[in-house]
């Protein structure tokens, strides 16, 4: 019997659901989760140019500073940011980066805020699928460091705060229950969102980087939510995290370029 080997049999080809080819994106990729974010991101790049969107998966590929930069949204939840990633990487993603929303569980914490994973808790079932439950999932040091540097210093003087420290990764947003969430208080974890444990799985064991930051969106412990009109100060964040992972691309690629 001749099992398939997805990987490999799709490997820089086109692939099936992102609807991309090698040469569509460049080696740098931001990730968020809304496909309307991809958007966003597309005005802060040069001569972007839109490439495609096919179902959750939209991508636009452009210039930071010289630097090819592609945007490509991934959907919600692991098993889509996964196919992503995965389908990113077999033509020529080397670094990606979620920039997504994600909800406080530290009360110093405020919305609008900008929080940086060091590590996620694989509470979702699509890492299973590649690792024993016990493998840690953690982002690549190097480049999580400096964007942690980065948004310190272009947060200067305003009234946004970084924090960084481990999210947990969870699969049902309405399964979380006051239990559950007090259980992940407990363990000190900064925040919860629904990706970034699987997108750290699938690249250190496809040899790439990635990493992880997140508007603050609401703060589960002190109750400050907004989940019924627009949240302006969410939206501003995400303005903030895209500049803020796009200076760190550029002073990444200056660090290795002077080694």
């Amino acid at each position: 019997m001749n099992l398939i080997d997805k990987s490999e049999v799709t490997k820089g080809q086109h692939q099936y659901h992102i609807a991309l080819k090698p040469g569509d994106i460049g080696e740098y990729v931001l990730l968020p989760g809304d496909p309307m974010r991809s958007d966003r991101v597309a005005k802060y790049l040069d001569d972007a140019q839109f490439v495609a969107h096919n179902r959750e998966h939209r991508t636009f590929t452009g210039f930071y500073k010289g630097i090819k930069i592609s945007v490509t949204s991934t959907g919600m939840g692991c098993p889509s940011a996964a196919i992503a990633a995965e389908e990113l990487i077999n033509i020529g993603a080397k670094t990606l980066i979620r920039i997504g929303s994600s909800a406080a569980l530290h009360e110093k914490v405020k919305i609008g805020d900008l929080m940086i994973s060091t590590g996620a808790m694989k509470n979702e079932g699509t890492s299973k699928f590649y690792v024993p439950e016990c493998f840690p999932a953690v982002p690549d040091f190097d480049f999580t460091n400096l964007l942690i540097k980065t948004a310190r210093e272009m947060t200067q003087g305003s009234d946004i705060n970084v924090f960084y420290g481990i999210n947990a990764t969870d699969d049902a947003f309405y399964g979380e229950t006051q239990e559950w969430l007090e259980h992940l208080m407990k363990l000190k974890l900064l925040n919860v969102e629904m990706e970034a444990s699987a997108l750290y799985t699938i690249a250190h064991l496809r040899n790439v980087r990635a990493a992880c930051i997140c508007g603050t969106s609401g703060n589960l412990k002190t109750g400050e939510v907004i989940y019924t009109k627009e949240n302006t100060k969410l939206a501003d964040a995400w303005e903030k995290e895209i500049h803020v992972v796009l200076e760190t691309i550029y002073q990444f690629e200056q660090m290795n370029q002077s080694k």
